[in-house]
């Protein structure tokens, strides 16, 4: 069976963009038939309506929406292949998904350089948990995403770029930690559900069946040392967020046992996904890693 042409995805797009067939076929220099045939045999082919007549206006149908957001990419990835394979540079837009801790403390210089190297590529940073991120990989609302271990994903590519320490963080005032039982009774503050690092530090404590006072989740980095300074609580981060933050004189810092203590970073993608863009974003970030 034939795949949708891309002509057939601009003329549809088009249509959406201009508000209805007439005005879409001026745009496109097309006569109104032109277009009325093409959007129909596109229907036809989808077994589908993309679009819903109300009150003289063409609305898009659910189906249509969806299709809208392929289109948008396809269109986009074409248009980028063709300037790339033209130019030999990346153009158009990256959307891609990270942590927060790697926005803050990785990404900083590795954008700097991008952006010197490919100033014609939009960077747009989406930030998550990991396990959210995974999910706007597979739901296409990110191209890759920037998410550290432990995370189970078979159906997607992942490549190592980056190793962070991660360090327990307590008070000043908080007695001497030594042991997870040492937490029993203390609240813990962390992220929401789905945060790799989280998930690591209830493994760690799982192992000596402790089971937190209570969990404080927040919603960024600044706020969770805030707190842990302030004696509301304790947390793990990675060292290197400690530094950005430049919260080393302000709280405890304890090394986690080996297991836990080394947490890697992984871009993952579609299986088999590739652009100008993407590649070019995983050099500059192999690049850092060297």
């Amino acid at each position: 069976m034939r795949n949708i042409d891309l002509d057939s995805l601009q003329i549809f797009k088009a249509v959406v963009d201009f508000g209805g067939i007439t005005k879409a076929a001026a745009q496109l220099n097309r006569v109104q038939s032109n277009v009325t045939t093409r959007v129909k045999q596109l229907e036809d082919r989808l077994e589908v309506k993309l679009f819903q007549r109300q009150n003289g206006k063409l609305l898009l149908s659910s189906e249509g929406k969806v299709l809208l957001a392929y289109a948008e990419r396809l269109l986009q990835l074409s248009s980028e292949a063709e300037a790339a394979i033209r130019t030999g540079t990346p153009r158009g837009t990256l959307r891609l998904g990270t942590m927060e801790s790697t926005a803050a403390a990785r990404l900083p210089s590795v954008l700097a350089r991008f952006h010197r190297h490919y100033p014609e590529v939009q960077i747009e940073l989406v930030t998550g948990t990991s396990g959210a991120l995974l999910g706007k990989v597979r739901n296409y609302d990110v191209e890759a995403a920037l998410v550290a271990e432990p995370f189970t994903a078979p159906d997607l590519d992942a490549q190592e770029v980056f190793v962070e320490e991660l360090v327990l963080i307590t008070s000043k005032n908080t007695p001497q930690i030594c042991t997870p039982k040492d937490l029993k009774k203390h609240t813990i503050i962390a992220f929401a559900a789905g945060c790799s690092y989280r998930r690591t530090l209830e493994e760690w404590l799982g192992q000596a069946a402790v089971v937190p006072d209570r969990v404080l989740e927040l919603g960024s980095y600044h706020a969770i040392v805030a707190c842990v300074a302030a004696g509301s609580g304790m947390a793990i981060v990675p060292r290197s967020v400690l530094r950005v933050v430049h919260a080393d004189s302000e709280v405890a810092a304890y090394p986690l046992p080996e297991k836990f203590a080394r947490a890697r970073t992984f871009l993952v993608s579609r299986q088999g996904h590739q652009s100008a863009a993407l590649d070019a974003m995983r050099k500059e970030l192999l690049r850092g890693k060297r």
